[in-house]
């Protein structure tokens, strides 16, 4: 890291933690989720080249947060919505809100984010349907789109259709399910609906699927739901809605993707969208990666969408950390 400017939120988060020491790091850590753990564990093991400079730099902005935002001897829950609300937005921090006030004392639901898909699927497949819809509305996107696609096909269908019209659970029903995961694992109440599941739920998960499994989903979802199917589809964002992102967005992308992976990736997708990557690279490197996909021998569909999904995968962990923005096909940002 060449400028304490050049640090991203999560390379701050990163170097404040390391400034902490270890046992300090450690407890805060423990207090986070798997996906945050991952993103600030990768930045602190990719930090290099730290000057007093940035450390002093870094530890002064936090204090000033600290000093001016705490939120202590005030209703801790306002707080945090407010924070988020401001931060996000409204629509955004909505069901984000939910989750961190209604989970915040769960164990069992929160165990399974730590647990591979595989054993979740396990877990959950001679529960009711109901029940495994909800459950995969609470986990991250890609972790339910991993348990999903480890289900009986049979399933699939039928659980992406409850999710995408799973409007909320009550708070007592949601600690109830919390118990019952808690037993299985380990051998004041709102008046509100917490915000889990949706359409937005459903293409999320979707996105992290494999082609041939997610549009034989869609085809049974469509049979049964042809609007729904619609809706769903309309919140899905697929390798050509990289058109959508600026080019500040492409350039940090490009920055995270192999040479390999994008070679692949272009084969077939719209000349606007090829346009769009050559825009923000170097000219160099467009005239020779125009050149080695002019001269690319036939590659198989699925290869090709494999790499896809993969730089899919990368632009969403950026957006995750603040760093790009995803637009879909309904005009939401995914976050």
């Amino acid at each position: 890291m060449a400028d304490k400017d050049e640090l991203n939120q999560v390379d701050k988060t990163a170097l404040l933690l390391l400034a902490l020491g270890q046992d300090r790091a450690a407890a805060v850590l423990k207090n986070m989720g798997p996906k945050e753990v991952q993103l600030i564990g990768a930045a602190m093991a990719s930090l290099s080249n730290i000057s007093n400079e940035m450390v002093d730099s870094v530890l002064e902005e936090f204090i000033l947060t600290i000093k001016d935002k705490t939120a202590l001897g005030v209703d801790s829950d306002a707080y945090i919505r407010d924070m988020l609300t401001n931060a996000l937005g409204a629509d955004k921090a909505g069901s984000i809100i939910d989750r961190i006030l209604l989970g915040r004392d769960s164990k069992g639901i929160e165990q399974l984010k730590w647990m591979d898909a595989r054993a979740i699927a396990d877990l959950v497949r001679l529960e009711h349907p109901q029940i495994v819809a909800i459950i995969l509305s609470l986990l991250d996107a890609d972790q339910a789109a991993g348990v999903l696609s480890l289900l009986p096909k049979n399933m699939r269908a039928d659980l992406l259709m409850r999710i995408a019209t799973l409007e909320g659970v009550q708070p007592a029903a949601l600690r109830e399910l919390d118990e019952m995961m808690e037993k299985q694992l380990t051998g004041g109440e709102s008046a509100q609906a917490s915000a889990i599941g949706g359409i937005d739920a459903a293409a999320g998960i979707l996105n992290f699927i494999e082609g041939s499994i997610s549009e034989g989903m869609m085809e049974e979802v469509g049979e049964a739901d042809a609007e729904l199917s619609q809706k769903i589809q309309d919140k899905m964002f697929v390798f050509a809605d990289l058109i959508e992102v600026d080019d500040r967005g492409i350039q940090a992308l490009l920055r995270e993707v192999s040479t390999d992976q994008l070679l692949l990736a272009l084969r077939g997708v719209d000349d606007a969208l090829k346009e769009k990557i050559f825009g923000n690279m170097s000219k160099r490197a467009a005239e020779m990666l125009r050149d080695d996909l002019e001269a690319a021998p036939p590659t198989k569909l699925s290869e090709v969408e494999l790499s896809q999904k993969d730089i899919l995968s990368i632009a969403r962990k950026l957006a995750d950390a603040g760093e790009i923005s995803l637009g879909s096909g309904g005009g939401d940002d995914l976050v």
